[in-house]
C-alpha cells in the first residue's frame, strides 16, 4: 500500500507541473539501438532487429514483457497464465534466448521453469530491442535464438537542468488490471537523478467458455483410469485431469491474479567525454499458479546496476565502456499459508568494451563478458540441486565499409564452468560435481545496398553453448511441467551453424522486409520423454507415478521466414502486414520439436489525424498439427492447437489541455474466439483472455 502510495504521488508530479508544456504531438524520447555497439541505426544492421520505443511502446504495453513483444516477427509468448511469459524467438526459448536489461543479463529464474516470470515490468521500459537470430558475438555462446533487451533510464547517460518524465494510470482488461507507473528525472546540469516506480493489480482472467480445450477433454489418457498416459493400463496417473477440471471451470481462469509492486532511483555523473552512474532497483510480484490451485508464488528482486562510459580517449582506442550488475533474486512457492519451495539466484554479470580507431577501413571494438552465479534450491519440490555458473568470454566484432555496403565479422571465446554441490534428500543429486566447457562462436555478414530504397543482408554463423546446470544436474519432479526431469552429466555442449537473409525496401514511410533463415544443430539439448515413470516413496508406499524426461542431445534443423510493412494509402491512413513461419524437426528420433508457433498473418490500419487516432489490427494464427512425438506433459503427448482469430482495436485522443496528456482506450479479442497460444505449457487449460476494453491516460513533460 505505501510503495502505490509513492506511484501515485510521482504521478501527480509527472503530469501536473507539464501545465507550462507546448501543446503538440506526444512523444518519449527515443533511444540508439542498442544491438550494435559502434551506434548504427536498424536500417544498417545485418542482423534482423526489431525496436519497440516512445509512444508506440507506450501504447503496446502488456502484463507481461513476451506479450508485449507478441507482435513482432518470429517472437511468440510462451505463457504459463496472464502474469507469466518468456519471450520465444523463432521456436526457441530457455537459455538460448538472452533477456538483458540496459545490456545486461537479467537474472532469475525465468529460463529454468516455464511457470517463472521475467523480472522485467514493461510498465517502466523506454525501449525494448528484438535481435532474431543468433547474437552468440555480443551477448554470450548462449543467444542462439535471439536476444531481447529492454533499456531504461535508471543511469541517466545525458545531461539535465531541471525536471523531466512521464506518468500513467490504466483500468481494464480482461483480468481487470489496475496499474500505474511514474518515471522522473532530475538534473542540475552534471549530476542527474532518476526516480521510478509502479504497481499493477489484476484479477482473475474472464475467459471464453471453460478453460480446458476440446482436444484435452477427448484425450483418453487424461482419464484418470486410463493407465499410463498412452491408453494403455499399467502405470498409475497421478489423477491432474480430475483436479483440473475441478478447478478451473467456465469463463474464468481461476488463481490468475497477481500482484506487483517496484520502483527505482538511480544517480549519474555526466562529464564533457562521458558518464558514470548508479542504481539501485526493487522487484516484487506474487501471483497465482494457474496449473495449482491454492498455489502462489512470490517473486522479490534487488538488482543494483553500475555503468560508465569515456569517450575521445585520444588514443588507439577511442572510447570504452562498462556495465555490471549484481542480482538478488528469490521466489518461494506458497499453499496454504506455508512455504513449499524456494529458489534463490544471485549473481553479478558484466562486460567491458573498448572501441578503436579506424584500422585499415576497419570499425569495431574488443570486449570482455563475465558472470558468475550461485543457484540454490530448498523444499520437497526442489529437483535440482544447490549449483554454481561460471562463465568468461572474450570477444571482437569489426565492420567494413565499401561505399555504401558493409561487411561484419566476429568471434568470441568463452569458458564456462558449471558444479552441482550434491546431496538432496537421500542423496537424490549424488556426490558434487563440476564440469567445463569452452565455447567457440563466430559470424561473418553483409550489407549490399541495391540502390537507395533496395537493400540485401546476410549472416552466416556457428554457434555454440554450454549445458546449463538444470540440462545437466536436474534429477526429480518437476510440478510445472509434470514430469520427472533428468539431466545428463554428459552432455555435449549444444552446436549449430545458422544462414540468415533478408531483403528490404524502404521509401519514406513506406517499408517491407522479407526474411528467411535455416539453423542446423549437431547437437541440440531437449527434453525427450522415455517410456518409463519414475519411482516414488511416500508413506512407506512405493509407486510409479510421473514420466520420466531427460535432457538429451539430438540432431535439429530450424528454418522459417519472416515479413513486416507498411505503407501510407493517405496522408492519414496507414496500412501494416506482417507474417511468420517456422518449421522445427527433430532429425534423429523423427518428427518435431514441441511448443512450436504455427504460420501466422496479420494486416492493419493505423489513422491519425489532428488530436484523434485509431487502429484496427487482425492476426490469424493457423492451426498447428505438427506436433512433436516424442515429448510427455502431465503423461500426455503434445496436442494440437486450433486456429484463432484475434481482432483489436484502439483509439487515442490528445486532450484540448495545456497538459500534454493523451486519452487511450483498447479493445482486445472482439471476436471473443477461444484463443490457445501453441508455444504455452498450460495452452490446453489455460487460453487467453476473452473479449475486453482498457481505458488509459498517458502523460510526459
Amino acid at each position: 500500500m505505501k510503495l502505490k502510495k509513492i506511484t501515485c504521488a510521482l504521478f501527480f508530479m509527472v503530469t501536473f507541473p507539464a501545465v507550462a508544456a507546448d501543446k503538440g504531438t506526444l512523444t518519449i524520447p527515443t533511444t540508439a539501438v542498442t544491438g550494435n555497439p559502434l551506434g548504427v541505426g536498424s536500417d544498417q544492421m545485418v542482423v534482423p532487429i526489431s525496436i519497440l520505443n516512445g509512444r508506440e511502446l507506450s501504447l503496446k504495453r502488456e502484463n507481461t514483457l513476451a506479450e508485449t513483444l507478441n507482435s513482432i516477427p518470429g517472437v511468440s509468448n510462451s505463457s504459463f497464465g496472464p502474469s507469466v511469459g518468456r519471450p520465444m524467438i523463432r521456436g526457441m526459448d530457455s537459455d538460448r534466448i538472452k533477456i538483458l536489461q540496459n545490456g545486461v543479463n537479467n537474472l532469475d529464474a525465468s529460463n529454468l521453469s516455464s511457470d517463472h516470470g521475467v523480472s522485467i515490468d514493461p510498465l517502466i521500459i523506454e525501449q525494448i530491442d528484438v535481435i532474431r537470430g543468433p547474437a552468440t558475438l555480443l551477448y554470450g555462446g548462449g543467444a542462439v535464438g535471439g536476444v531481447v533487451n529492454a533499456i531504461d533510464h535508471r543511469i541517466p547517460k545525458e545531461k539535465l537542468q531541471g525536471i523531466t518524465g512521464r506518468g500513467e494510470v490504466r483500468y481494464g482488461g480482461a483480468n481487470l488490471e489496475q496499474s500505474n507507473a511514474a518515471v522522473v528525472d532530475v538534473g542540475t546540469g552534471n549530476f542527474v537523478m532518476h526516480f521510478d516506480a509502479y504497481n499493477r493489480d489484476s484479477k482473475n482472467l474472464r475467459i471464453p467458455g471453460n478453460a480446458i480445450s476440446n482436444m484435452l477433454e477427448s484425450a483418453n489418457y487424461w482419464n484418470p483410469s486410463a493407465g499410463d498416459g498412452d491408453g494403455s493400463s499399467g502405470t498409475p496417473h497421478t489423477g491432474t485431469y480430475r483436479s483440473y477440471t475441478t478447478a478451473h471451470g467456465r469463463n474464468k481462469l481461476l488463481n490468475s491474479q497477481s500482484e506487483t509492486r517496484g520502483g527505482a532511483v538511480g544517480a549519474s555523473i555526466i562529464f564533457d567525454r562521458g558518464y558514470a552512474g548508479v542504481s539501485y532497483a526493487k522487484h516484487q510480484t506474487k501471483y497465482g499458479s494457474v496449473k495449482e490451485p491454492g498455489i502462489l508464488l512470490d517473486m522479490d528482486t534487488d538488482r543494483i546496476d553500475f555503468a560508465s562510459e569515456i569517450r575521445d580517449l585520444g588514443s588507439f582506442f577511442e572510447r570504452a565502456k562498462f556495465r555490471a550488475a549484481y542480482t538478488d533474486y528469490r521466489h518461494h512457492e506458497m499453499g496454504g499459508g506455508e512455504i513449499h519451495s524456494t529458489f534463490k539466484n544471485k549473481g553479478i554479470d558484466g562486460t567491458f568494451e573498448l572501441a578503436h580507431a579506424p584500422l585499415m577501413g576497419l570499425k569495431g571494438i574488443l570486449g570482455a563478458q563475465f558472470d558468475n552465479g550461485k543457484f540454490d534450491a530448498i523444499g520437497h519440490e526442489a529437483f535440482l540441486p544447490n549449483s554454481k555458473t561460471n562463465s568468461q568470454s572474450l570477444y571482437v566484432y569489426e565492420e567494413l565499409p565499401l561505399n555504401q555496403h558493409k561487411m561484419t565479422f566476429g568471434l568470441r571465446h568463452g569458458k564456462h564452468e558449471v558444479e552441482s554441490k550434491g546431496g538432496g534428500e537421500e542423496g537424490q543429486f549424488g556426490d558434487p560435481s563440476r564440469k567445463k566447457f569452452n565455447t567457440n562462436n563466430a559470424a561473418i555478414g553483409g550489407l549490399y545496398a541495391l540502390n537507395e530504397q533496395w537493400s540485401l543482408t546476410g549472416n552466416l554463423s556457428h554457434n555454440e553453448r554450454a549445458p546449463s546446470y538444470f540440462e545437466l544436474f536436474a534429477k526429480g519432479v518437476h510440478t510445472a511441467t509434470g514430469t520427472y526431469q533428468e539431466g545428463q552429466q554428459d552432455l555435449k555442449k549444444e552446436k549449430s551453424n545458422g544462414l540468415d537473409g533478408q531483403i528490404r525496401w524502404k521509401s519514406g514511410q513506406n517499408s517491407l522486409t522479407f526474411g528467411a533463415y535455416f539453423n542446423k544443430f549437431s547437437n541440440y539439448i531437449g527434453l525427450l520423454s522415455t517410456n518409463t515413470g519414475a519411482t516414488v516413496h511416500e508413506e512407506e508406499v512405493t509407486y510409479v507415478t510421473h514420466k520420466t524426461s531427460i535432457f538429451s542431445g539430438i540432431k535439429a534443423e530450424f528454418k522459417g521466414v519472416e515479413l513486416e510493412g507498411k505503407t501510407m494509402l493517405t496522408d492519414c491512413v496507414q496500412f501494416n502486414v506482417r507474417g511468420d513461419y517456422v518449421d522445427a524437426k527433430d532429425k534423429t528420433n523423427g518428427g518435431y520439436v514441441p511448443r512450436i508457433s504455427p504460420l501466422k498473418l496479420g494486416a492493419g490500419l493505423k489513422y491519425e489525424f489532428d488530436r484523434f487516432g485509431a487502429r484496427l489490427d487482425v492476426l490469424h494464427a493457423f492451426k498447428q498439427d505438427r506436433v512433436a512425438t516424442n515429448y510427455n506433459y502431465e503423461g500426455g503427448k503434445e496436442l494440437m492447437t486450433d486456429a484463432y482469430t484475434n481482432v483489436s482495436i484502439m483509439a487515442t485522443y490528445k486532450l484540448p489541455t495545456q497538459l500534454n496528456l493523451e486519452a487511450f482506450t483498447r479493445a482486445n479479442n472482439l471476436l471473443d474466439q477461444e484463443i490457445r497460444e501453441h508455444t504455452s505449457f498450460l495452452k490446453d487449460i489455460a487460453p487467453m483472455g476473452g473479449r475486453s476494453i482498457m481505458f488509459g491516460l498517458r502523460g510526459e513533460f
